[in-house]
């Protein structure tokens, strides 16, 4: 099987290609995130196009020292009510975002793009809408001195795979985009690459 590679060091995302039956190999982008983030807020772009920007800019780093192997690299944005967040810095913000979500609607936007020869070949945005319920402070305290630092790994400090699940009344969309990749899409191309069984 042709190996492809990971431009992320995140755990679940290489679990649920490994999972799926893709054979990887890691090699991690390190993109300054949150300027990007600023500057194509400040020229008003969408969430949609930040979160494709910022996985196509680790895609091409990587991929420029990868030869033709394809590298899959990807980004995930939470919008609520119009406010882009970020990953927590620690378990204080997290507990304020949370109190934000709580209650409320947001969106989740997982954005792939597989690079191939330094230039894009494929991207898709999975989305997913996340209805958190109005659970009580001491269920918060207790979900994050529960989750530790694993929480700030992801943005909107929570995991739908594990105790992440009993924050939320509904979810409606792709549940792998939840999880950091828009899994499915993502096969189909590599299916179509000849690089997984038609």
């Amino acid at each position: 099987m042709t190996e492809i590679v990971l431009a992320s060091g995140s755990a679940t995302r290489s679990k649920m290609l490994r999972d799926a039956g893709v054979s990887l190999r890691v090699d991690v982008s390190h993109v300054d995130e949150d300027a990007v983030k600023r500057a194509m807020l400040a020229e008003g772009a969408p969430p949609r196009d930040i979160a494709d920007k910022l996985a196509e800019l680790k895609g091409l780093r990587v991929s420029a020292r990868n030869g033709e192997t394809l590298v899959l690299s990807a980004d995930q944005v939470l919008v609520s009510g119009g406010t882009l967040y970020n990953k927590a810095r620690d378990a204080d913000e997290l507990a304020v975002q949370l109190r934000e979500l709580r209650g409320k609607s947001h969106e989740l936007l997982s954005a792939a793009v597989i690079c191939e020869g330094g230039r894009p070949v494929w991207r898709h945005v999975g989305r997913a809408q996340l209805i958190m319920r109005s659970f009580s402070d001491t269920y918060l305290e207790e979900y994050i001195a529960d989750g530790g630092a694993g929480l700030l790994d992801t943005v909107g400090g929570y995991k739908l795979e594990e105790k992440g699940a009993q924050l939320f009344s509904r979810v409606q969309g792709d549940y792998f985009s939840v999880l950091g990749l828009p899994l499915l899409e993502i096969l189909g191309f590599l299916r179509a690459r000849g690089i997984l069984t038609e």
